[in-house]
């Protein structure tokens, strides 16, 4: 689970006396999400190590940037603020917003998954007050849901998945004059997803991927992580467990079943590395997603 006190822009509202905080959940796979409500305040982010989309709910009206005041906020008004990113706000009147705060190896890991590019090579493009209906329909879908309420989290991870999939979709541009050092070729790198999808089910070994690659554990591992964004085994690991999420999803395979095509010797060991990831037990993520 990702600590909240890693997250720049959480503290910087929760540290304001005119900001109320209404609900905060840990969705796992280092996503965090938040409800707000906020009054007559000023705001500063500066160079967060994660990324945040925000979306308006009531209000804001009043809110603009100090560096651009002409351009004012408002209901389903979506923001988008990358890792990196200086940013200060000026709040009049009331706000209402929901954040998700993305940590940025789950977004390098995205980043190969969906757009099978470097994370290196890519950045989040920084938004103010877009708009785009169909996040902001899965913003309002995440706030209606009772976060204290294990099943009803499950979901709202799930909505988190979609959020995060669609601004890397829509709002993912190559990073301007980065000249690549270090790290895997691209023909490696994807022979590398490829075979850790193609064998989720079976052992696989630091030595046998280095093989791949005709290199040492030792440099492979370095390169791997510089490529990927995170090391094999956590690479691994969330894939194994997105398989599962899938398998719990859309088919009745019983526990073991489900925990060995994803590589887990025994459904307890597969049960222990789901709950630490999600905060729930596979058997509750599945009724979760089906009730």
């Amino acid at each position: 689970m990702t600590p909240l006190d890693t997250l720049q822009v959480f503290n910087a509202l929760h540290d304001s006396p005119n900001t109320r905080l209404e609900h905060s959940a840990q969705l796992g796979d280092g996503m965090v999400a938040a409800l707000w409500n906020n009054q007559d305040d000023a705001r500063d982010y500066q160079a967060p190590s994660h990324h945040t989309l925000s979306c308006y709910i009531d209000g804001g009206t009043g809110t603009f940037r100090r560096e651009r005041p002409s351009a004012k906020g408002g209901p389903d008004k979506l923001c988008i603020l990358p890792a990196g990113h200086d940013s200060n706000w000026v709040i009049n009147g009331k706000i209402r917003l929901v954040h998700l705060y993305i940590t940025q190896a789950q977004f390098a890991l995205e980043c190969v998954r969906l757009l099978d590019r470097e994370p290196r090579e890519l950045q989040l493009q920084e938004n103010t007050f877009l708009d785009d209906p169909q996040q902001a329909r899965r913003f309002r879908q995440l706030i209606a849901l009772d976060w204290d309420e294990p099943a009803e989290r499950l979901l709202t991870s799930s909505l988190a998945h979609e959020l995060v999939s669609h601004a890397l979709l829509s709002q993912v541009g190559l990073r301007q004059g980065v000249r690549l050092k270090g790290g895997l070729a691209p023909h490696q790198r994807r022979q590398l997803a490829d075979f850790i999808e193609q064998h989720l089910d079976q052992p696989i070994s630091l030595g046998e991927l280095a093989t791949l690659c005709n290199l040492s554990e030792y440099h492979f591992a370095r390169m791997f992580r510089t490529s990927f964004g995170l090391p094999p085994h956590q690479y691994l690991l969330a894939r194994r467990l997105a398989k599962a999420r899938q398998l719990l999803r859309f088919s009745d395979l019983p526990m073991l079943q489900v925990a060995l095509l994803c590589g887990f010797a025994s459904a307890s060991h597969f049960s222990n590395r789901f709950r630490q990831a999600l905060g729930a037990t596979p058997g509750e993520y599945r009724q979760a997603l089906r009730s």
